[in-house]
C-alpha cells in the first residue's frame, strides 16, 4: 500500500471561529477536516470550495485551517483512513464521496459531516430524510432520479443509431449500482443491448475499456463514482486511443478530454458546501441543516475529442449545449 497522503495547509492544525467566540471577542480555533477517496491532485473541489469560504468572509490560516486525507484512488483504504481523521477530533469533516460519507459515518455519529454529493442518503441510513436529516450527515444531494435514462438517451443521440451501449461502472462505489440499474432499464426500454464492464481501482481501468472495446460497444457511458472521476484523464486518453465514444455525468470528464456530459454542476455543489459548514462553524446543528438539490442540468460537448473520433455532433444538440469546448 502507498503511504496515505497527508496535507496540511498552514502549518497543520486548522481555525476557523464560532459566532460564540466571536461574540466573546476571541478566536477559538477550529479544525476543518477533508476526507475524499481520490488524489487531491485529480480534482478542483478543494480549491473551489476554499475559494468559497474565502468569500463568505474567512482567511486561510488566519481564521480556519484545513487537513486533509485521501485514498488515492483505493476506496478500501477509506474506513482507516476515516478513523484516523476522527481521531483528531475536528469541528466539521468536509466528506468528498458518497463512499467517503460511508466511511465517515461507521467511525462517528457525534462529529458534523457535510458532503456535496450525497445520494440515496435514506436509503443508506445517513439522514432521516431530506428536510430533517436528524443525525450528523448533511449536504447537498446531485443525483436526481431519471438522470442516468437523460444521458442514455443523450448518448445515442451524439451517436445516431448505437445500438449496443457499453457502461463502465465502478459497483464497489454505492451511489453506483443504482445508476447501473437504472441504465439497464432504459436500455431494455429503449430496445438497446447493454454490457457493463467493472472497475474498482485505477488499475482496473484500462482492462475494463479493453473489455467493452472487444465487445464492440457504439459509445460508452461512465458512471458517476469517485474512482471514475479520478481517473478521468485516463479515461478519456484510453477511450479515445481505442476510437470509443464516452459519455459522462460530470463536466470534469468533458474537460478532461472525454465526449459529452449531461448532469449538475459539480462546482455549484461544492461552492453550497461551503455555506453549510460556515453554518456548522457558527453553532448550527447538522441535524437542522436540510439536504438541499442542484435545480440546473449541464450539458457540455468537447468537439475536439468528437472530430478525432470522426464524429460529427447533430446541429440539435450542440444548440441546447451548455458548454461546447473546441
Amino acid at each position: 500500500m502507498r503511504r496515505r497522503q497527508f496535507i496540511t495547509l498552514v502549518g497543520g492544525a486548522a481555525t476557523a471561529w464560532p459566532l460564540a467566540a466571536l461574540a466573546q471577542g476571541t478566536r477559538k480555533p477550529a479544525l476543518v477536516g477533508w476526507l475524499t477517496a481520490i488524489p487531491l491532485s485529480s480534482t478542483t473541489s478543494a480549491g473551489v470550495f476554499l475559494r468559497a469560504l474565502q468569500d463568505l468572509g474567512y482567511v486561510q490560516g488566519r481564521d480556519f485551517q484545513i487537513t486533509y486525507r485521501s485514498a488515492e484512488g483505493y476506496e478500501d483504504r477509506l474506513p482507516a483512513l476515516a478513523e484516523e481523521l476522527v481521531r483528531l477530533k475536528p469541528d466539521v469533516i468536509v466528506a468528498a464521496g458518497l463512499d467517503v460519507v460511508v466511511a465517515l459515518r461507521n467511525a462517528t455519529q457525534t462529529i458534523p459531516i457535510v458532503s456535496a454529493t450525497l445520494a440515496d442518503a435514506v436509503h443508506l441510513g445517513l439522514i432521516a430524510n431530506e428536510a430533517r436529516p436528524t443525525g450528523n450527515v448533511t449536504g447537498i444531494e446531485p443525483y436526481v432520479a431519471g438522470l442516468p435514462a437523460k444521458q442514455m438517451e443523450l448518448a445515442r443521440e451524439i451517436v445516431p443509431g448505437a445500438s449496443k451501449i457499453g457502461l463502465l461502472t465502478s459497483l464497489s462505489d454505492p451511489k453506483a449500482p443504482p445508476q447501473a440499474q437504472e441504465l439497464l432499464a432504459a436500455g431494455r426500454g429503449l430496445e438497446v443491448e447493454v454490457t457493463s464492464s467493472d472497475a474498482n481501482r485505477p488499475e482496473e481501468i484500462e482492462g475494463a475499456l479493453e473489455a467493452l472495446a472487444s465487445r464492440r460497444v457504439d459509445i460508452v457511458i461512465v458512471l458517476q463514482s469517485s474512482v471514475l472521476l479520478g481517473n478521468s484523464r485516463q479515461i478519456a486518453a484510453s477511450a479515445l486511443a481505442k476510437r470509443l465514444p464516452t459519455f459522462y455525468g460530470y463536466r470534469a470528464h468533458v474537460i478532461a478530454g472525454g465526449l459529452a456530459s449531461y448532469g449538475v454542476d459539480l462546482e455549484w455543489c461544492w461552492r453550497r458546501a461551503a455555506y453549510f459548514v460556515d453554518k456548522i462553524l457558527h453553532g448550527a446543528q447538522p441535524s437542522d441543516l436540510p439536504v438541499e438539490f442542484p435545480t440546473k442540468m449541464l450539458l457540455s460537448v468537447n468537439l475536439k475529442t468528437a472530430k478525432a473520433l470522426g464524429l460529427t455532433v447533430p446541429s440539435s444538440l450542440l444548440v441546447r449545449a451548455d458548454e461546447v469546448i473546441e
